[in-house]
């Protein structure tokens, strides 16, 4: 009697690993954008609990937010991206916008964010 192999071939796993490989590919292709992310959205977090109670303006806000981008090398977007204006007592800071990196040939993912920030105008909570 014949025995029969058992296991994978190596074509099945060409067809496992494939998109497996395109995947982990398109992670690393968005990790820088999303820890850029990350670093906007903490430079906006720590504007607000930043910022004076005496003072709170447009101004002092980008001011702010630009310092922690120097800080933490945020070329993208820049302050002046972002929408500053007036709700009520609050001042409502929203970072709002698209970036995309290449994948291959001439495919490439596109991402959208959206941070905001809402800063009381008393600066206090």
């Amino acid at each position: 009697m014949r025995s029969r192999q058992r296991g994978v071939t190596a074509i099945g796993w060409l067809f496992l690993m494939v998109p497996i490989a395109i995947v982990l590919y398109a992670g690393i292709r968005l990790a820088p954008l999303y820890l850029n992310y990350m670093k906007v959205a903490r430079a906006l977090d720590e504007t607000r609990n930043e910022v004076k109670a005496s003072g709170v303006n447009p101004q002092s806000i980008r001011s702010t937010i630009d310092k922690h981008f120097e800080i933490d090398m945020v070329e993208f977007p820049s302050t002046k991206d972002m929408k500053i204006q007036r709700d009520g007592n609050d001042w409502v800071v929203e970072s709002q916008y698209e970036d995309s990196t290449p994948l291959f040939a001439n495919l490439s993912l596109h991402v959208i964010f959206d941070k905001v920030v809402r800063i009381p105008a008393s600066g206090v909570e």
